[in-house]
């Protein structure tokens, strides 16, 4: 049984206005998943049907054997980082705890490691305002994974970023995910970056998978493996896969 299943998952914000249609998608346990695909392909309706942020008209979609919820088993980390100025850097992370329990001293701990792992403890004390955007990015990050979730649901969080933090915020939480084990079903239409980050990439156009990848890349922790020959034939397979998609 997969970790995550979507079976013929279907969506619609009105009769004949179709997003996501007739989508089979298995995502396996400790592997990074994304989905690929230009602006409009129904990949983010996609992210939050399989997060159960949003209900689909036909189909089921099952997590850990279970009818899919929102719960503290799933972590999501939005386009935009979302902090509350009035908030610490610390307080932003402790808020999904904060929103429901007593914070201890476990938990400021738990936090403080995250922060660490982010490369974020000399700033746990500052506001959002005063963080740039990738330190922004490494601390919506921390938040989400603050209630250490089964599963990480993530929509294009590294987009708004330039192209040296976007590579480096890549790496950080390649790293993390590798210490975590985490489960990740990650949305961009950013093929290299799907290429990098990922070990399945299903490839949609107009609601629809239209084809799927496996990613098997030696080394993703250099520079170099950016501009291989393996690393640049599998970014033209897909390129070609959503050309086709679109004709």
């Amino acid at each position: 049984m997969a970790y995550l299943s979507l079976q013929d998952v279907t969506y619609s914000y009105a009769k004949n206005n179709v997003i996501v249609d007739a989508v089979n998608l298995d995502v396996e346990k400790g592997k990074f998943h994304s989905l690929l695909g230009k602006s409009g392909c129904g990949k983010t309706t996609l992210l939050k049907l399989a997060a159960g942020l949003i209900t689909p008209n036909e189909g089921s979609i099952l997590f850990q054997g279970e009818r899919i919820t929102p719960s503290e088993k799933i972590g999501f980390v939005f386009q935009a980082p979302t902090l509350l100025e009035w908030k610490s850097v610390i307080d932003n992370v402790l808020l999904p705890i904060s929103l429901k329990y007593k914070v201890t001293n476990e938990h400021v701990e738990k936090a403080e490691s995250l922060l660490n792992l982010m490369g974020l403890s000399h700033l746990k004390k500052e506001y959002p305002t005063r963080l740039s955007g990738g330190q922004q990015s490494r601390v919506s990050i921390a938040r989400a994974l603050i209630q250490t979730p089964a599963m990480l649901y993530m929509d294009e969080p590294f987009s708004a970023l330039d192209a040296i933090t976007r590579e480096e915020l890549q790496d950080d939480f390649l790293r993390l995910c590798e210490l975590h084990q985490m489960t990740v079903l990650f949305v961009t239409h950013d093929i290299s970056e799907a290429v990098y980050l990922s070990d399945r990439i299903a490839v949609m156009d107009k609601g629809r998978i239209i084809e799927n990848f496996s990613v098997e890349l030696q080394d993703r922790f250099t520079t170099d493996i950016r501009y291989s020959g393996q690393f640049s034939q599998l970014c033209l397979e897909i390129r070609t896969a959503i050309s086709g998609g679109l004709r």
